[in-house]
């Protein structure tokens, strides 16, 4: 027990250590100056999502398509406003696409790709309603252990990328990302409208495509920046490889299943997803999100 206490003791220690060369930047914006609350805000997602399957199975789905509509716009505008300030910030400041180190400095283009990262952060909080959605309208099915690991995880995982590395590097990934969502919450907002849009809504295996090359493109990236010693946190870039390796493996495990696989060994719930009838749902998020991705680099 004591081995226990004195270990709980030194992570302690550590945090307090890392706290303490955090950027000041972003040390009194919300939710910045402290890790506990991202991870109540990701256990209480992940107790809404168990508890709130087991209150919903004697009881009627919920249809929400208005809620659901209302959710996707607001979540394209913001995945809009995040890539075009992210792209045109960088632009403006020259950054590199190879190699960026972070400027710590208060550049009115610093402090703004900070702000969209900090925006990037956040939105995998509001994403969290991804799953809320799916346990309110009973679509089990859709709240799979890659869904739930990628929404669980990119909260957390982005709030030490604003609280240390608010830019450098860290605008690649989220930019990438960020129009892969502008493309995505697009399709879910168009297929939350029922079957009368859904049928001509035939580029949902691509979201999926979009995301494999995203996946592929931030590893490469990472890997990159470590090879040539990159200015830029080495622990921040072999995070990003062990992240994105865990969920590029998911998701080519999901894509095989759901369009490699054998039509005769998949199961019927797949081919009746195949055929555009159980695309109602918020999208397939599973399938198409990452932190970035990466609910993530979603």
């Amino acid at each position: 027990m004591e081995v226990v206490k004195d270990k709980f003791l030194e992570l302690l220690q550590f945090y307090d250590w890392a706290l303490a060369r955090a950027d000041k930047r972003v040390e009194n914006w919300f939710l910045m100056d402290s890790y506990w609350p991202t991870w109540a805000l990701m256990f209480a997602y992940l107790l809404a999502v168990h508890f709130g399957q087991k209150f919903m199975a004697n009881r009627p789905a919920f249809s929400l398509r208005w809620p659901l509509l209302t959710y996707n716009v607001a979540l394209v505008a913001l995945n809009f406003h995040i890539f075009s300030e992210l792209l045109y910030c960088s632009w403006q400041r020259n950054y590199s696409y190879l190699c960026q180190p972070v400027d710590y400095s208060d550049n009115p283009y610093e402090l703004r790709i900070a702000k969209a990262l900090w925006w990037y952060y956040f939105s995998k909080c509001i994403e969290f309603m991804d799953t809320i959605f799916f346990v309110l309208r009973k679509k089990n099915n859709q709240i799979s252990f890659l869904h739930v690991y990628h929404h669980a995880t990119m909260f957390p995982i982005w709030w030490i990328g604003v609280k240390w590395v608010p830019g450098g590097q860290s605008f690649f990934g989220a930019m990438m990302n960020s129009f892969i969502h502008v493309i995505m919450y697009s399709y879910y907002g168009l297929s939350s409208l029922g079957e009368s849009v859904q049928k001509y809504l035939w580029w949902k295996r691509y979201l999926t495509r979009l995301q494999l090359i995203q996946f592929v493109t931030g590893i490469s990236h990472a890997i990159y920046g470590l090879v040539t010693r990159c200015s830029f946190p080495s622990w921040m870039m072999w995070a990003l490889v062990g992240y994105g390796t865990s969920i590029l493996t998911l998701f080519l495990n999901f894509y095989y299943h759901a369009y490699r696989k054998p039509a005769a060994r998949r199961p019927v719930q797949e081919s009746k997803e195949k055929n555009g009838t159980a695309s109602v749902s918020n999208g397939h998020h599973s399938a198409a999100n990452c932190h970035a991705e990466a609910k993530k680099i979603k």
